[in-house]
């Protein structure tokens, strides 16, 4: 998983995850068809993944959190003896780590790694998961404590929502800032329009911004706003001197809407600007 590491760009595509080389060999870490990978010279899975799935289609497995919080993913089919599914199977009984890469556009993953199977559940067709070493100490489906429920679930923003979130929103937005049109992903955040410990704060594309940093401090300081109609205002307590700009007056600025006209781009639905 080291080379992953290495990686130029935070999201990857099968064209690059077929270059990996194993010994001389060369081993895609992706394949180009299933949604899980396990080599012809392993026991066990390599990775698994997860496509996108457009706002109003329904995805084609019902990957979902569980009442102990923990993640679930979907068996291949309805068959727990498929190939597929007992190679994810080989990998629980084993402990080996894998690789999940979830889509954020077409073609398009943010890999998500290490994760184990700690969980088989065959009457509802799915694995259990764990997102870090602290997830694999909790015995999936029994009652957990709060405290626990609670690391549970910070630990899925971190490892996985908030990856994803950022993930789908600078890919909707172009990697663009919508306030100053900064075009450098290192610069640039998710900015959440409601917040994500309120309700209707999820970490979905209609829910988000993407700004650069510094405009996204201003955003969450309640210095800067952006209204239903797009335009962007400054807190008039605030004096000019401080503002991003010492010209005179003008009009509202106006944010830059996620735009679809790149194919692999997702385009969210309004957004949740109060």
């Amino acid at each position: 998983m080291s080379w992953l590491d290495g990686r130029a760009q935070e999201q990857v595509d099968y064209a690059w995850l077929s270059t990996f080389e194993y010994q001389g060999h060369r081993i895609p870490l992706m394949d180009r068809q299933r949604g899980i990978r396990k080599p012809a010279a392993m026991n066990a899975a390599l990775s698994m993944r997860t496509v996108i799935t457009r706002p109003g289609d329904t995805p084609p497995y019902a990957d979902a959190e569980g009442s102990d919080g923990l993640q679930r993913y979907k068996y291949r089919g309805d068959d727990p003896a498929h190939p597929e599914n007992r190679a994810l199977r080989r990998a629980y009984e084993d402990g080996l780590p894998l690789i999940w890469f979830v889509g954020i556009a077409q073609s398009l993953y943010q890999p998500i790694y290490p994760v184990w199977i700690v969980g088989d559940e065959p009457n509802d067709l799915q694995f259990t998961l764990a997102l870090d070493e602290g997830q694999r100490l909790i015995t999936p489906g029994t009652a957990v404590s709060a405290d626990t429920k609670r690391y549970v679930e910070r630990t899925n923003r971190v490892r996985l929502h908030q990856p994803m979130f950022r993930a789908r929103v600078l890919a909707a937005y172009k990697s663009r800032c919508t306030v100053c049109q900064l075009r450098h992903a290192q610069l640039l955040d998710a900015a959440h329009i409601i917040s994500d410990t309120k309700p209707h704060g999820d970490p979905v594309v209609p829910n988000g911004l993407a700004m650069c940093k510094i405009h996204h401090a201003a955003f969450d300081s309640n210095i800067l706003g952006v209204r239903p109609d797009l335009s962007v205002h400054i807190r008039q307590d605030i004096p000019r001197r401080d503002r991003w700009t010492d010209a005179p007056p003008r009009p509202p600025r106006h944010a830059q809407p996620a735009t679809d006209s790149a194919p692999r781009s997702p385009r969210p639905a309004r957004p949740r600007a109060a």
